[in-house]
């Protein structure tokens, strides 16, 4: 019998990769290569969407390689920054613009008018997400008012609009599979949570013409296949999944109540909520987690837009630390935060505050202050907003018992305990970080049969974990969260 492996395409924010997996999980090979953002204006973020494709097809085609060929891959799973929208044309197959990134604020205007027309609560209702920038269609719309070559596409039938996952199975597959998944779906403010197809009255509300976009599909089966020329042999596409989503199942999060927190260039709280529909009272999202042999499965997530891009602005832009790995060690160097708080809302604050108009502040400099407290209370900022995420999480009737934390900075092993010690609750950390891309592997385990179903995928392909016990006195940690709260009532 063929040892095959898994091919994982994980489109991050700052980088794609392509990624093997054995059956059993384990990771058998990386290619890597960064992604170069753009912000032509304060507040707008974009992605050359022909960087993304060329430069995944190159790390896939490395790792096809190392694989020793189409034959030994037994199916490709994709994950992807969520919310980003790409706008192409149906009969070149090329960008019209280049994409609008999730992070990127310049729909604000739109979605504060929606919201005085009384919009939201139907939007809410149906879709689970507020009217915020953050979401997909309120960027496609931008893209049809303001860019010509988009317009015109929608105007003579040819323009396709999608998100990340659904470019690259566009171009993977020779323009021949315009799809998105359900998990992905839900992300536009297009989708109702418990519909199978694109809502007519939002797309109308929206002004995004339903021709342009994918059809919806479920996260594991077998969904497409690469086009022959790309890797030598046609190859199955048979898992996607939004980058939240999949480190969710990648955590083994596959029980109602079970939680992660995913530590990227965002943070990402995501509680599974089982086949009930979510709803929160204290401005959490309704999201779906998977859709398989469509049947929906839920969860509940809160969103931090800046996390490790807090870290990376310290590096490059300030000039504060020459590595993101010098946090800890600057963290570790002193004593406490000095007084000072850090407040990263450097694109809006996000759940459960939701003001796209706030930015950040670094508050109680004195002349003591060095750079070692700012950098420990950048650190600390994730642990005070994902604290702001489990108190809206408990009102809402969802109080965690335990945290599950994955993502590039949860390496960080001060940040994981301090998580700890501000939320008084035990936090695990796999051995294997990257969950996101060991999600969209079980996907697409399950997806070509290799797993008959997450569970089992679960049970043969997560490892163990390393846990943190709270340590902190109660009275260090009502100090902090009181500083938290003032600073934030600054901005």
């Amino acid at each position: 019998m063929i040892d095959q492996s898994i091919l994982v395409l994980d489109e991050g924010t700052t980088s794609t990769r392509a990624m093997l997996f054995a059956q059993d999980g384990t990771l058998r090979g990386v290619e890597q290569a960064d992604l170069v953002q753009h912000y032509p204006r304060s507040g707008w973020v974009e992605h050359d969407a022909g960087e993304i494709w060329e430069k995944t097809l190159a790390c896939a085609q490395a790792m096809v390689e190392q694989a020793g060929g189409a034959a030994r891959i037994a199916a490709i799973g994709i994950t992807n920054q969520r919310e980003t929208v790409v706008a192409w044309d149906k009969a070149t197959g090329e960008p019209l613009s280049r994409a609008i990134v999730w992070q990127d604020r310049r729909t604000a205007d739109f979605c504060a008018k929606l919201k005085e027309q009384g919009h939201e609560k139907m939007v809410r209702e149906r879709t689970g997400l507020l009217l915020d920038p953050y979401f997909s269609g309120t960027k496609m719309r931008w893209l049809l008012d303001n860019d010509e070559a988009v317009a015109k596409a929608a105007e003579g039938g040819r323009l396709a609009l999608g998100t990340v996952e659904s470019w690259l199975v566009w171009k993977l597959t020779g323009g021949k599979t315009h799809i998105t998944d359900a998990s992905n779906a839900s992300r536009t403010l297009l989708m109702a949570l418990d519909a199978s197809g694109w809502d007519a009255e939002l797309c109308d509300l929206l002004g995004v013409p339903m021709a342009a976009l994918p059809q919806i599909t479920d996260s594991a089966g077998e969904l497409a296949h690469t086009h022959a020329d790309m890797f030598g042999g046609r190859i199955p596409i048979c898992g996607m999944a939004g980058d939240q989503q999949a480190a969710t199942i990648g955590q083994g999060c596959l029980s109602p109540g079970q939680t992660k927190a995913t530590y990227g260039t965002g943070a990402f709280v995501l509680g599974n909520a089982g086949t009930q529909l979510p709803w929160s009272d204290n401005r959490l999202l309704g999201t779906v987690l998977y859709q398989i042999g469509g049947e929906r499965h839920y969860a509940v997530e809160g969103a931090v837009f800046v996390a490790g891009s807090l870290v990376k602005y310290l590096r490059d832009t300030l000039g504060l630390i020459e590595s993101a790995a010098e946090t800890e060690e600057l963290a570790r160097s002193v004593p406490d935060n000095g007084g000072v708080v850090v407040v990263p809302a450097l694109s809006g604050l996000g759940a459960p505050h939701w003001r796209p108009e706030a930015r950040g502040i670094i508050s109680g400099l004195g002349f003591d202050t060095g750079r070692a407290h700012i950098a420990r209370a950048a650190l600390e900022a994730m642990a005070h907003q994902t604290y702001d995420l489990a108190s809206a999480f408990a009102a809402d009737g969802c109080e965690w018992t335990g945290l599950r934390i994955d993502g590039g900075m949860a390496a960080n092993d001060w940040m994981a305990q301090d998580i700890a010690d501000l939320l008084d609750l035990p936090v695990t950390r796999p051995d294997f970080v990257e969950t996101t891309a060991l999600g969209a592997a079980m996907l697409a385990a399950v997806g070509c049969g290799m797993k008959a179903d997450l569970q089992e995928a679960a049970e043969t392909m997560i490892g163990s974990g390393q846990l943190f016990e709270p340590q902190m006195e109660d009275g260090t940690r009502r100090q902090r969260l009181a500083r938290w709260d003032e600073a934030i009532a600054k901005i």
